[in-house]
């Protein structure tokens, strides 16, 4: 029998589909994958809840699944937060080493990082990361940890991540009354890239780019620390929506066509696709060109956004990994080569590369995000990310989230 300890739990509430993963502490703090469970989403739309019912259920049902593929009772868990009023930007925060013999301590080192968190954000707003980036000692850069160094005035960069107060309330409250504890939330792309870069990729400088049903979420390294982040909320559904319209069918059948037929690679020579539809009509027969083609559009106009986005930050020259792009949408035949075409920079499709399990869930984009959310739980993002800890971010920001949700129930 499994210790309630040794279970670590991701839950991501997305616009397609609800996914559990269970992950377990082995001998040694390694992380092992033991269970998964996931049902198609009905109560999300863009990355944010629009039917509290509908999305209590599909988090039941997730969840219950992931316990009888694991074979543990959960009681609670992490979860992912996205959408479209997800903000970020990058601060510096400084303090004047007082010491009598100017050595620096955990104390300014904390002291540092609440100035570089204490931010003007919108009063609706709340900080969900302050991550760090690299600290300064008397203007010397590149240091990563100054305590027990010597000097006057300590200064630390931070990427702050923030967003819609009651949007994320509205998550953590829907997960509560199903009832499970929410013991953190992580923004959707960084709980990604915790699953599918590894610490050399990092370095090295790389794009993560989630793109699933309702939103296309992306997260910049550079030089090993996070430099940017962002949301569009604009994802698979879209697509699906577009060839709808595009071909005059329904959404179901948009939904069957982009799964089975589509491509965001036109072929040279047309092909008719064709299918039955109800009783008594004759089977409706639609164009292979067409469809690619209005998948291509909608897709390369997506990732131009995330190129413009990276051009207007000045990136490009810190990137030589290159991008990673993970979530459902990564499945899309042609995808690779597309993006490769608008980025110019080496492209993968992105899979858990930093923890073990079934072949089935770690070679998934689509598990991406739950599977970062179990890496996250354990705190490794300390290490990897020089971010603070879960503890001291729960104190900070998640514990107010919390005491507001329960004030609303």
């Amino acid at each position: 029998m499994l210790k309630k300890e040794q279970i670590v739990v991701g839950l991501e509430v997305g616009t397609s589909k609800v996914c559990a993963v269970v992950g377990e502490t082995m001998e040694g703090g390694n992380l092992q994958i033991i269970g998964v469970g996931q049902v198609p989403s009905t109560g999300v739309r863009k990355g944010e809840i629009v039917d509290m019912d509908a999305a209590m259920q599909n988090i039941t049902d997730a969840v219950a699944a992931a316990e009888d593929s694991a074979g543990v009772e959960i009681h609670n868990v992490l979860a992912s937060v996205s959408g479209g009023h997800i903000r970020c930007f990058n601060n510096r925060g400084s303090v004047i080493v007082t010491n009598e013999d100017r050595e620096i301590t955990d104390e300014e080192v904390r002291n540092v990082l609440l100035n570089a968190k204490a931010v003007n954000i919108p009063m609706d707003h709340v900080v969900v990361h302050a991550i760090r980036q690299r600290f300064y000692v008397d203007g010397a850069d590149g240091i990563q940890n100054p305590v027990r160094m010597l000097g006057s005035k300590l200064e630390a960069d931070v990427h702050v991540i923030h967003g819609v107060r009651t949007r994320f309330q509205n998550t953590i409250r829907c997960i509560k009354q199903v009832p499970l504890d929410v013991q953190n939330i992580a923004v959707s792309s960084f709980a990604s890239a915790l699953a599918v870069l590894t610490t050399e990729q990092q370095k090295l400088g790389a794009v993560v780019l989630d793109i699933g049903g309702g939103t296309t979420d992306f997260l910049v390294y550079r030089e090993g620390t996070i430099q940017h982040s962002g949301v569009f909320a604009v994802g698979g559904d879209h697509l699906t929506n577009d060839i709808a319209i595009g071909l005059r069918i329904p959404m179901s059948r948009a939904e069957q066509l982009k799964i089975e037929h589509g491509s965001v690679e036109i072929p040279e020579v047309d092909e008719a696709i064709s299918f039955k539809r109800e009783v008594g009509l004759p089977d409706l027969q639609v164009s292979k060109q067409q469809l690619c083609r209005i998948m291509r559009l909608r897709v390369e106009e997506t990732l131009t956004l995330v190129r413009k986005e990276l051009d207007r930050q000045k990136l490009f020259d810190y990137l030589a990994a290159g991008v990673f792009i993970t979530g459902g949408c990564a499945r899309v035949r042609g995808l690779e080569a597309l993006a490769g075409e608008i980025f110019a920079l080496p492209v993968h499709i992105g899979h858990s590369q930093t923890i073990n399990g079934p072949t089935s869930a770690i070679e998934s984009p689509e598990y991406s995000t739950a599977i970062g959310l179990v890496r996250y739980a354990q705190g490794s993002q300390r290490d990897q990310h020089q971010a603070p800890s879960p503890a001291d971010k729960v104190k900070s920001t998640f514990h107010h989230l919390l005491q507001k949700v329960r004030t609303m129930m």
